[in-house]
């Protein structure tokens, strides 16, 4: 079955080019350039991918964003910015996009953005190899099939990024990641100068998971070569 893709962009030669290479990938794409339309259709049906801008009339790319993760229905979103600040691209991922793509952007990255999304997509829907449902280490809880993670018992609020991040940490405690390592096989792609995606996400995810992110007991620096997850159990 084609993918059903929505790409909500104002300029409509973007929108049409990315409808273009989409439909190679054999995806229906529909294109709406207003973010109060973009609600209402998102609302109203299940798409397998949101391509959002983030600067939009009506509702903007991050109000859209929020709105689709508050619906309790699971999207993946891929948001395109202007903009360049750091500010704007975390604002983008904490309100749950799955990944970003800043302007001007090259057909051949955005195709792997999108085929990456799918990969991980196709992943969550197929039973873990081994069985497993969860990993615990000490006080931390990652559900694999209710993707949730909780410390002590209580939630921790995770982007779907962070959250790959962290499975596949904990899927393989003790084994040192380079970030380009990480960026193939937790974001399904690697382009040079990328890498500091990987330096962002570790940094906003030990904030929420460690108690001290300046001493991590979870997710260790190994200088000089990348990370690694803790294989010596936490206590609590």
């Amino acid at each position: 079955m084609p993918r059903q893709v929505l790409v909500v962009e104002d300029d409509e030669d973007i929108a049409e080019l990315v409808k273009l290479h989409l439909s190679e990938l054999s995806c229906t794409v529909k294109l709406i350039h207003d973010g109060t339309a973009g609600l209402a259709e998102v609302e109203s049906k299940l798409y397998d991918l949101v391509i959002l801008d983030l600067m939009l009339p009506g509702v903007d790319g991050l109000e859209l964003c929020r709105r689709i993760r508050a619906n309790g229905r699971y999207t993946p979103i891929l948001m395109l910015t202007a903009k360049l600040t750091e500010l704007d691209r975390v604002l983008g991922l904490e309100l749950g996009a799955d990944d970003y793509l800043t302007k001007p952007f090259s057909v051949l990255e955005l195709i792997a953005r999108v085929k990456a999304i799918f990969r991980r997509v196709d992943n969550l829907g197929r039973p873990q190899a081994s069985g497993q449902k969860s990993i615990e280490c000490g006080h931390l809880k990652d559900d694999i099939e209710k993707r949730a993670v909780s410390i002590d018992g209580k939630p921790v609020e995770l982007t779907a990024k962070e959250f790959d991040l962290l499975l596949h940490f904990a899927q393989h405690p003790g084994l040192v990641f380079t970030r380009s390592q990480l960026l193939d096989q937790v974001w399904g792609y690697n382009h040079s100068g990328y890498e500091h995606t990987v330096n962002s996400h570790i940094n906003r995810l030990r904030a929420k998971i460690e108690a001290n992110p300046n001493q991590p007991e979870f997710i260790q620096t190994v200088w000089g070569v990348g990370y690694k997850f803790t294989e010596t159990p936490i206590k609590k």
